[in-house]
Parts: C-alpha cells; sequence; structure tokens
C-alpha cells in the first residue's frame, strides 16, 4: 500500500466558521490528528471558572458541615460543574451564597453581580435540612487551559480557603 498526500479542502462557511476537509488519511491518523487539534483548541479558548471557595465553618476539604448532607468534597466537586460567562474586564471577582434550610441550595441562588452569567443555575450544589445552613465565598476568575489547584492558591489566601482546579 503507498503513502497518499492528503489533501486539504477549506470551505468558508459564513465569517465566523470555515470547514476543513483533510483526505485520505491512513488508518489511525485522524485519532492522531483530531485529539491534536482538540487539545490546541481548548488550551487556546479563555473561560472563567471557579478558582478558590471559603466555607464558613471549615478549615479545609475533608470535613462535613452540620445539617448539609453533602461533604466539603462533594460541594467543591458541584462548584466545579458550574458553568459561568464572565463579562467586563476584571480577572476576577467574588460570589457569595447564604441559604438557610430545608431544602436545596442551587448555582441559582448564589448573590451573582450583573457582570457573572451563571449558565446552568439548575445545578444542585447542596442539600440542607430543617437547621442547615450554607455560607461561602467563592472567587471566579478567567484564565486559559487547565490550571491545578496548587497554581490558583493565591498570597492572600488565609485559613479556610479552598483553591480548586479550573
Amino acid at each position: 500500500m503507498d503513502f497518499q498526500i492528503p489533501r486539504i479542502v477549506h470551505e468558508e462557511v459564513d465569517e465566523q466558521r470555515g470547514r476543513f476537509t483533510i483526505e485520505p488519511l491512513d488508518r489511525g491518523f485522524g485519532y492522531t490528528f483530531g485529539n491534536s487539534l482538540r487539545r490546541v483548541l481548548l488550551s487556546s479558548l479563555e473561560g472563567a471558572a471557579v478558582t478558590s471557595v471559603k466555607l464558613e465553618g471549615t478549615a479545609h476539604e475533608f470535613t462535613t458541615l452540620p445539617g448539609v448532607k453533602e461533604d466539603v468534597t462533594d460541594i467543591i466537586l458541584q462548584l466545579k460543574n458550574m458553568i459561568v460567562r464572565l463579562e467586563g474586564e476584571s480577572p476576577e471577582i467574588e460570589v457569595r451564597l447564604n441559604k438557610k434550610g430545608p431544602g436545596k441550595v442551587t448555582a441559582g441562588d448564589l448573590e451573582a453581580p450583573a457582570d457573572l452569567e451563571i449558565l446552568n443555575p439548575d445545578l444542585q450544589i447542596a442539600t440542607l435540612s430543617d437547621k442547615g445552613r450554607l455560607e461561602l465565598t467563592m472567587t471566579i476568575g478567567r484564565g486559559r487551559g487547565y490550571v491545578p489547584a496548587e497554581l490558583n492558591r493565591g498570597p492572600e489566601h488565609t485559613i479556610g480557603v479552598i483553591p480548586i482546579d479550573s
């Protein structure tokens, strides 16, 4: 079997989009090419995510809160699932939540400023019992690619502020 040189065809769909066709590719080359392209595109996109959180009544992520069904680790995992859009020029903002039980706590319960849009407000963060209370302050920051939690730990972070990978 001879190696064939792939041909690239570019179609302009509109001002913002284009379609590229690359063919023929040898067996397995499509996966290699697609994974490389995906990694480059994802590392180049700018976005916003929760970078740290401080939950009242906790010193670290391996604890529980009275009256809250989920432990702190589960709450952090839910916060990582929150999809947000940060408008404006600010590199980061603080968002607060203060809710008493009973009931579910959702992303829509956050006291969000005007330049923050929560795209999945129905995301459940925690479940509170009758005497449960969840009070937290989180930082939402802008960035590119994956940032490990260690790099989100700032010098201004005090005991009880939990950095989150974003």
